[in-house]
C-alpha cells in the first residue's frame, strides 16, 4: 500500500497523526522495509516531529536496532535533540536498549 501511494505521488513528508510522519511511524513500529522505502522515495530521516521528536528516537527507545542502523546509515542525526526523552541515546536508555545505546556511542553520540 505504501508502494502504491508512492508511487501515485504521495508526499513522502507529509506531516499529521499521532506520529507526526510516515517515517516515524514506521520506524516506531518496526517495519524496516518501509523505512527503507521512504528514504529511497526521499524521506528526511531527521524530520522533527511526534512525542519522541524524530525517527531515530522513537526507533531506539522502542528496541527497533535493525531500523536504528538504517536511518543512522542513510544520514539520520546521532546528536538531533528534542521529543520526549532528549535524544535517540537518552531514549534507548530509558528504554533499556543497551545495544542501540552502544551502537549509538559508537555512531558519536
Amino acid at each position: 500500500m505504501v508502494s502504491l501511494l508512492l508511487e501515485e505521488g504521495a508526499n513522502v513528508d507529509a506531516e499529521g497523526g499521532p506520529y507526526g510522519n510516515a517515517l516515524y511511524a514506521a520506524a516506531y513500529e518496526g517495519h524496516k522495509a518501509t523505512v527503507k522505502l521512504l528514504i529511497e522515495y526521499g524521506a528526511d530521516v531527521n524530520a522533527l516531529g511526534g512525542e519522541y521528536g524524530c525517527a531515530l528516537q522513537a526507533a531506539a527507545v522502542k528496541g527497533n536496532d535493525a531500523v536504528v542502523e538504517l536511518l543512522v546509515r542513510y544520514g539520520a542525526d546521532v546528536n538531533v535533540t528534542g521529543g520526549k526523552h532528549g535524544s535517540a541515546l537518552q531514549g534507548a536508555i530509558i528504554g533499556k536498549q543497551e545495544a542501540i545505546a552502544e551502537f549509538l556511542i559508537e555512531m558519536g553520540a
